[in-house]
């Protein structure tokens, strides 16, 4: 998996673009979160370093060194700082009550281990924080046959439902969950109609 992400984000282009997130920067936008906001699986740094251009202190992680590699790069033409460490998800120590938001955008864990690691991911949130996520949903298979542009894991067992969120995220106020169909346009490896899971919870 790991090699698999590195040759991805070895090209000089950005594999999902140098843009954030549509439904994170809307997120980011409406709600303005203060103070610092974790990034997993942050890959190549386009929605790190938009955080950080807002006032945010950044924490991103994610396997791939060449991830790294282009999200500093990134910054550092967008003239921001961001804390970037190359680090596995099982790995990582997070404290409970540390950051004021989180985001996981398109971060499919493997499912053996999903529920655990937002779990983990759900303690490190101050109370009143947010979680803002999105994520590919059950059904974005069928999107994925008739347009392979279209992204995201081939394992059914990866996509999302509302279930699963409820069950994850259970101590979160739903201010938003949601399945629904949208066009993406994030780089070469999003690129049209997709079925995705839309979640922004604050911490009770």
């Amino acid at each position: 998996m790991k090699q698999m992400w590195n040759e991805r984000y070895a090209a000089e282009e950005y594999a999902y673009g140098e843009a954030p997130n549509a439904f994170l920067k809307q997120f980011l936008d409406t709600y303005q979160p203060r103070g610092n906001i974790l990034l997993p699986a942050e890959g190549e740094g386009r929605n790190a370093v938009y955080a950080a251009k807002i006032g945010l202190s950044v924490f991103a992680f994610d396997i791939s060194e060449e991830g790294k590699k282009k999200a500093l790069a990134l910054a550092q033409r967008e003239k921001v700082s961001i804390d970037y460490k190359v680090l596995d998800m099982s790995d990582i120590a997070l404290k409970d009550s540390e950051y004021d938001a989180v985001a996981l955008v398109f971060a499919h864990f493997p499912s053996s281990h999903l529920h655990e690691y937002h779990r983990k991911i759900a303690k490190t949130v101050k109370p009143g924080g947010f979680i803002c996520l999105e994520a590919f949903a059950l059904g974005h298979e069928e999107f994925q046959r008739s347009n392979p542009k279209a992204g995201g894991p081939k394992d059914t067992d990866m996509l999302f439902t509302t279930e699963l969120i409820k069950r994850d995220f259970p101590e979160f106020t739903q201010l938003l969950l949601e399945e629904c169909e949208v066009k993406l346009l994030e780089g070469k490896f999003h690129d049209g109609k997709s079925k995705v899971l839309r979640f922004i919870g604050k911490k009770m």
